[in-house]
């Protein structure tokens, strides 16, 4: 294993790596919270360093962070039942480590007995599993014999009704054959009578369009970087409600969360997304952001611009914030255009950018849906946005903006 001197990474392990810093820093101020630290405990049960087999300086953050904490751990917080046993190995290997840099003296590295392991978990027997394994094929082997023999039968007693039929069929024709001998006329065949045409169904109605179909929820940043690779985007980490890990979300402090990309790089300080509660647009469709996937888009507000004015990005920009005592994941609406969302937007049905220019906000700060401005709802009339549990979400500052 190269020292850290010697690494190259890839856009994505910078991001990685400076993710893990940020985490650093939180321990620094809460050493003892028990979800991060049960987080990064799992994520190490796999994995030697930090990013895999790969040494960084996201270690060495970690190590400086918990060390003095580590090193006064009881014997139970380091490897009883409910410990932390690969943090622990971690660090030790950190601090013994040549390629992380560190050249600690020994009497500055907290002291790991070998010995001392309070709980172990209990090994597996292979030979017992690979025989429950066993069992379990030849019961499914033997439950779909079965099934396989009565369909046998099945089919065994279809046939034979077939024959019967057929039977009976050939018999009815001798009959009439035999009653046309002697000169007697057969009788015609029956005309068939012409069928009537189905009546055509009316055509269902058209759905009335409604802002209802974008999925606005509470979305809870848990920690913001800057894209390594591209000056003016941020890199979120939000958990927005998701119940469970795909390939794109992601488990961060014990949360489900997802990435998300914005441009808000130089109008947002850095400092105002960490740890706050925004509204985010969730059924975006995901995509690639200068190398890392965005899963999701942070509402914010801005001037609107004049007829004739170019867009020249340069602010000022409000984030649009939900009730300080909103969940994350909780639904957000504008009044009066409740509904159920879709689950993932047609990009070609451009449901977004048909009801984006309606987003707004009131002389009151409030984030509001301007249905005139949206000649396809054919309606008037402003709806504030609003949590489910009632709250209004808004804005600093920013009258008749437009939010997007």
């Amino acid at each position: 294993m190269a020292a850290i001197s010697s690494q190259t990474y890839t856009p994505a392990e910078e991001t990685e790596i400076q993710q893990w810093i940020t985490t650093s820093d939180r321990l620094k101020s809460s050493p003892s919270d028990s979800s991060i630290l049960g987080s990064l405990n799992t994520h190490l049960s796999t994995r030697t360093t930090l990013l895999g087999t790969k040494p960084s300086k996201a270690d060495v953050s970690i190590y400086q962070a918990l060390a003095p904490v580590v090193a006064k751990w009881t014997a139970e917080q380091r490897t009883g039942e409910q410990g932390h046993p690969y943090i622990v190995r971690h660090l030790d290997f950190v601090q013994n480590s040549n390629i992380f840099g560190l050249d600690l003296k020994d009497q500055d590295k907290f002291h790991v007995d070998p010995e001392e392991v309070l709980y172990v978990k209990p090994p597996v027997d292979a030979k017992a599993e690979k025989k429950k394994l066993k069992e379990k094929e030849a019961a499914a082997a033997a439950a779909a014999k079965a099934g396989g023999e009565q369909a046998t039968l099945v089919d065994r007693t279809k046939a034979a009704a077939a024959a019967v039929k057929d039977t009976v069929v050939e018999a009815g024709a001798a009959v009439a054959a035999a009653a046309g001998v002697g000169g007697e006329q057969q009788q015609k065949p029956k005309e068939k009578k012409q069928k009537q045409p189905k009546p055509q169904k009316a055509p269902a109605a058209a759905a009335v369009p409604t802002p209802a179909l974008i999925d606005l929820r509470v979305g809870h940043i848990l920690k913001a970087i800057k894209h390594p690779e591209a000056d003016s985007l941020y890199v979120s980490t939000i958990a927005m409600g998701d119940k469970e890990v795909t390939e794109d979300y992601t488990e961060y402090e014990g949360q489900i969360c997802r990435t998300v990309c914005s441009g808000l790089n130089g109008l947002v300080p850095l400092e105002e997304m960490q740890g706050r509660k925004v509204v985010v647009v969730a059924n975006l469709k995901p995509v690639k952001m200068r190398g890392i996937k965005s899963c999701a888009m942070v509402l914010a507000a801005s001037p609107k611009l004049k007829e004739g004015e170019a867009d020249d990005h340069k602010g000022p920009v409000e984030l649009a914030s939900p009730p300080a005592d909103a969940q994350a994941g909780e639904r957000v609406y504008f009044e009066g255009w409740e509904g159920e969302p879709e689950g993932v937007l047609n990009p070609k049905k451009k449901v977004w950018e048909t009801f984006q220019p309606g987003f707004t906000t009131t002389d009151n700060l409030e984030v509001a849906f301007d249905a005139g401005e949206v000649k396809e709802t054919g309606k008037t009339g402003l709806g504030k946005l609003v949590t489910k549990s009632g709250g209004v979400c808004t804005v600093k500052s920013l009258k008749g903006a437009t939010v997007r």
